[in-house]
């Protein structure tokens, strides 16, 4: 890997183009250097993942609305069009990565990658499958796609903090889909630094979509930046400019909504002929759930197995959660959202709220994505009570070791000091999630299968199950124009085409 400065440059100092940003991230993508093995054996890993989310999204409001917009629009010309999840019917790629996008995001189940800022870097896949399709891809070239992706938005969430000026965190993944179009596509340096630059120009949006009353835009955003990549990408291939430079320019994003003028970034990217292998250092959810609220259900679950009479809040007078800055005040009390204490809070506030969430896997020895979200589990007055004794507090040690770049120390955790009435005191800690690599239990091929079989149980037949999972475990042997076989089909019944709600198109 190579560390590049990055920094805000007047214009009258007329920075090279092969000394921007963007250009640079332009020649990662194209570099025709091989996929490693276990990098292959990783994206497989994650499309399955993807779909396991994106199946047992399928009736929800947000995919119904964003899936019944995609089908107002027909295939376009260059190619056949791309599938959607759930359905036989094709559309325009951009408007499949839209609708795909949201069923993948909207049950904050994916995968997660967190350093200067955080990231699902599985929002890469939709946009770029879509497009795979469309134009007959290779399952080879796609998994060349994807590593780029993962590689680009990673490289990027480790140097380059949005959150801290209150910008989403699609930001980074616009240029992340689009440097990924460019290696899918076999595009030349110059179009996919011209695609990377309209990506970053149109998916730079405020973090209010994830403060307060979140509402169901959350599972929009990545989807929405997956389409703007793509149509990046389109705009850039018919000869069409961006704004540059566009990390680096006086006016540019980093002077007037990140650091400012004087910032100074240092971006890792690899070297010409260096393996793509970001996605290795990402890790996914066993939990649906805020990723920094993995490791704590996990620590909740012990505690309940443990102490049982912490499930009821007679015996409780306090619980202090001492963990990082980012989840204090992201998910935390800090972020002094009383919507994230509210019995009423939507669910996308609920995954958002560490006290809520702490609560409920402590009372009930488990996390289920749809259960432990419903209304009147919110509701219950004891949880209630419980919940209401939860806060968080910064602890600069956790908040040290969620910033390290070592991955052995890097955590998500913290510790938790419990009062009981009784006066006694229980703590307990944890640093990463049991499905993290370097957790209890890590993930593997088997248990993403086994979270795909889960979450599509009901809701796809088995035969399909099977299908799909066969097909998807030889993505490096599919050929030109056979990407469609990753698409699932939704079992006779499990969905009303005709109830979506009506709009514009």
């Amino acid at each position: 890997m190579k560390t590049h400065n990055v920094r805000v440059h007047r214009s009258d100092e007329n920075l090279a183009r092969e000394d921007q940003l963007a250009h640079k991230i332009a020649r990662v993508a194209t570099d025709p250097v091989a996929v490693d093995p276990d990098v292959t054996d990783m994206i497989i890993n994650r499309i399955i993942d993807n779909a396991s989310v994106a199946v047992a999204s399928l009736n929800r409001a947000p995919i119904v609305a964003a899936r019944a917009q995609a089908l107002t629009h027909s295939p376009s010309t260059g190619g056949p069009g791309a599938t959607v999840f759930g359905i036989q019917e094709r559309v325009s790629p951009e408007w499949a990565a839209w609708a795909n996008g949201v069923a993948v995001r909207e049950l904050d189940y994916h995968d997660t990658f967190l350093a200067a800022d955080y990231s699902h870097p599985g929002d890469n896949i939709p946009p770029l499958l879509a497009v795979a399709q469309h134009v007959g891809s290779s399952g080879a070239d796609l998994i060349r796609g994807i590593a780029t992706g993962y590689e680009i938005q990673v490289d990027l969430v480790k140097a380059i903090c949005l959150h801290a000026h209150k910008i989403d965190h699609v930001a980074h993944l616009g240029p992340s889909a689009a440097a990924g179009l460019g290696t899918l596509l076999g595009l030349d340096t110059e179009t996919v630094f011209q695609s990377v630059g309209q990506a970053l120009h149109t998916t730079t949006a405020t973090r209010q979509s994830r403060k307060g009353e979140i509402s169901t835009w959350k599972a929009h955003a990545p989807a929405f930046a997956g389409k703007m990549a793509v149509e990046s990408v389109d705009r850039a291939m018919r000869g069409q400019t961006s704004p540059v430079p566009i990390y680096e320019g006086e006016d540019g994003v980093i002077a007037w909504m990140l650091d400012g003028p004087d910032a100074s970034y240092e971006v890792p990217l690899p070297e010409p002929g260096e393996s793509k292998r970001a996605i290795l250092d990402t890790y996914t959810k066993e939990h649906s759930a805020e990723y920094q609220a993995q490791a704590w259900i996990d620590l909740a679950r012990k505690l309940h197995g443990e102490h049982p009479e912490l499930t009821d809040p007679a015996n409780v007078a306090s619980i202090v959660i001492h963990t990082s800055h980012h989840t204090h005040y992201v998910i935390g009390s800090g972020a002094n959202d009383p919507q994230k204490y509210s019995p009423t809070a939507s669910r996308e506030t609920l995954d958002h709220s560490i006290p809520y969430i702490f609560t409920v896997a402590l009372q009930d020895g488990r996390w289920h994505h749809v259960d432990s979200y419903a209304p009147d589990r919110a509701a219950r007055p004891d949880t209630v009570e419980l919940w209401h004794k939860v806060t968080t507090e910064e602890d600069p040690e956790w908040t040290r070791r969620y910033h390290s770049l070592d991955i052995a120390e890097k955590a998500f955790g913290g510790r938790v000091v419990i009062t009981l009435t009784d006066g006694r005191v229980i703590e307990d800690e944890i640093a990463v999630a049991d499905a993290h690599p370097l957790g209890a239990r890590p993930f593997a091929r088997e248990q993403y299968i086994a979270k795909f079989r889960t979450l599509a149980d009901g809701l796809v037949e088995p035969a399909e199950i099977e299908r799909f999972l066969d097909t998807v475990q030889r993505l490096p042997e599919l050929a030109a124009g056979e990407l469609d076989q990753l698409n699932i089909q939704a079992a006779p019944g499990v969905i009303d085409l005709a109830s979506a709600p009506k709009g514009l198109f």
